[in-house]
């Protein structure tokens, strides 16, 4: 079996009071599809975050191909593709020249960093915005750069982080048939979403995050995806409350001790 190309290793953090990651332990092995889904605030950027190298956490270890993302080797950071949070562009630099800078600090030469930037337009629908400045375009074509960024050098781990959200009909099937692809080819990827739906169609598994923590596994198929993650929010509620007031019942025994 092939080892895992994206791991998360009894992981936690905090800000301030608020737990955002709990102890959580998550690998994504080459050619899979892992969607991390969750309510606001479970955890999914956090986690992402960690493993692109832009947070450090307070506890376990975040490993991408065998390496700390925070100080990978260049050669295995040419490897690794990610978009976390805002796309990483230019305003200045047309759509092309993002893509050709893109191309270049993932390690491509000058020769190569053309027609993959040409190919990069193609695949995500940025044709008649090719020679537009990224600061004019919409926030839809906005992130349809940032993530032809994130991809043009065909990474073989990659994380995106809703890549979805400001994606119109055509967007998001582009995206769709990008990631499906890319993993069909052997890449291991990450997503993160709270589009049950649309995760449903390109993941392999489907990982539930809720207070920080993994509560379980959704299987993509179905008709009542929604219904199933629902109910696993619940009961990891319940379970929680459950044991809180377990612990304040044994407080109290030993204070009357």
């Amino acid at each position: 079996m092939t080892a895992p190309a994206l791991v998360l290793d009894d992981v936690s953090h905090a800000f301030g009071g608020r737990v955002a990651l709990d102890r959580l332990t998550l690998t994504v092995r080459p050619g899979r599809v892992t969607a991390l889904v969750g309510l606001n605030g479970a955890g999914k950027t956090t986690a992402l975050r960690a493993l692109a190298g832009r947070l450090r956490p307070a506890g376990g270890t975040a490993r991408v191909l065998g390496h700390d993302p925070a100080g990978m080797p260049a050669d295995v950071a040419t490897r690794f593709g990610h978009l976390v949070g805002p796309p990483l562009v230019y305003p200045e630099l047309t759509v092309t020249e993002n893509l050709r800078c893109a191309a270049r600090l993932h390690g491509q030469s000058g020769r190569a960093a053309a027609p993959g930037a040409s190919a990069a337009v193609g695949r995500m629908g940025l044709d008649p915005w090719r020679n537009a400045r990224a600061g004019t375009l919409s926030m839809g074509n906005h992130q349809r750069l940032g993530i032809a960024c994130a991809t043009l050098h065909r990474p073989t781990a990659l994380i995106l982080d809703e890549p979805t959200s400001a994606l119109d009909p055509q967007g998001v099937v582009l995206v769709r048939e990008l990631v499906r692809g890319m993993a069909d080819d052997g890449a291991a990827v990450l997503v993160s979403s709270h589009h049950l739906d649309e995760v449903a169609r390109i993941a392999d598994e489907i990982v539930v995050l809720h207070g920080g923590r993994d509560v379980g596994r959704l299987e993509p198929g179905g008709t009542d995806l929604e219904q199933r993650f629902f109910a696993m929010v619940l009961d990891a509620d319940t379970r929680a409350a459950d044991a809180r007031a377990a612990d304040a019942r044994a407080a109290g025994t030993g204070d009357r001790t």
